[in-house]
């Protein structure tokens, strides 16, 4: 038994890559095809706009995907921050708070 550990075999020219180089693995990713996702109308233009957004991705190779995600998630955050910085309607007042007995006339 020996601890030598072996020494690789030398590839032959044609196999050896650039530096940085990715090797060739055979993989061929599919063509971008629509998702046909079916998106509801929110009643809120600005949302129904980003959400429309998302079928740009349909024309793109998935690693595009990230790209057109993100965009979209980045303004549906923006867009319900900005509903929470909006003031709401006027509530209907609260009921009245109890009294204290001295404040009882007779």
């Amino acid at each position: 038994m020996s601890d030598a550990v072996p020494e690789p075999e030398p590839r032959p020219e044609s196999e050896e890559a650039e530096p940085g180089a990715r090797p060739d693995t055979g993989y061929e990713p599919a063509a971008p095809a629509p998702l046909d996702v079916p998106r509801a109308p929110t009643g809120n233009a600005e949302v129904d706009a980003r959400l429309a957004r998302l079928a740009d991705a349909d024309h793109l190779a998935t690693d595009g995907h990230v790209e057109v995600y993100e965009d979209v998630h980045r303004g549906l955050r923006d867009a319900l921050t900005a509903l929470d910085a909006r003031p709401g309607p006027p509530g209907r007042p609260g009921p009245p708070s109890p009294s204290s007995p001295y404040d009882r006339r007779s």
